[in-house]
């Protein structure tokens, strides 16, 4: 019994001192955000439809930017909730949090593709997104005078997110709902260029919203992002653990229905 309990002893203290090692290697960033953002989806046809998109993107709460996030994109809606998208996204990255890459915004020029499909068990429903990202992300020189893009950094990302949503006062979600929802999504980069983080974000949240009809739904919560920076600080790997308010606001239109004569 007392040889069981110093392995056990000695594997706990070999375990502590990894995860001292590992945070020893890295440097920590607390930050306050919030997002708002509005997500519209024009519908062309039965199957069609446009996606617009704008994410207005804070830090310290609401004082500071933290992004600037615009997409646009042609969504197929295929039969029992599964859809697909080609899109374009063009995102500012501005310098916040104690350990920023330098004075100066980065632009990003990004292509994506989109699979959407759902699950439902009673009243639960589960959503599932799956994204590849071809992304463009500019090259500025920090330390410069001036601002200059010099080139383009290309890099690969895959990011899937699970959500999960609960009508409260309905059966189903239907007109004048409130519900609950939750999700999580993880963010892995790949390819050549891609520097220290292979694991490049998680994001995590609860949210609170209302359906008042088939074209509005607006939703409010809370929400994690936790961040790996791709560049090393001082030799150091850096973790972003962003904590703050998101608001969600969708729009969708309906096509037209032609009169039948």
């Amino acid at each position: 019994m007392m040889k069981k309990l110093c392995l056990f002893l000695a594997g706990l203290f070999v375990l502590f001192a990894a995860l001292n090692k590992v945070r020893a290697q890295r440097l920590t960033d607390y930050n306050n955000i919030c997002w708002t953002s509005s997500f519209n989806t024009i519908y062309l046809s039965q199957h069609t439809s446009l996606h617009l998109e704008y994410q207005w993107r804070r830090e310290n709460y609401f004082t500071n930017w933290q992004q600037s996030l615009s997409r646009v994109g042609v969504q197929y809606h295929f039969k029992n909730g599964v859809s697909a998208l080609l899109g374009y996204g063009y995102i500012i990255t501005y310098p916040y949090g104690e350990y920023p890459a330098g004075p100066y915004t980065i632009p990003e020029h990004r292509i994506f593709q989109q699979l959407v499909w759902n699950e439902s068990f009673g009243r639960l429903t589960l959503n599932h997104r799956m994204r590849l990202e071809q992304r463009l992300l500019g090259k500025i020189d920090q330390k410069a005078p001036e601002y200059e893009v010099k080139d383009w950094n290309y890099v690969n990302r895959v990011r899937y997110q699970l959500r999960l949503g609960l009508p409260l006062n309905h059966a189903k979600m239907q007109d004048k709902t409130w519900y609950l929802a939750a999700f999580d999504e993880l963010f892995i980069g790949f390819g050549s260029n891609v520097n220290q983080n292979i694991f490049d974000q998680n994001r995590i949240g609860i949210l609170c919203g209302y359906q008042f009809n088939k074209l509005f739904r607006a939703e409010a919560g809370f929400f994690n992002q936790t961040v790996q920076q791709g560049g090393l600080v001082g030799g150091k790997q850096v973790y972003q653990y962003n904590n703050g308010l998101m608001v969600n606001v969708y729009f969708t239109k309906p096509a037209r229905v032609k009169e039948v004569k």
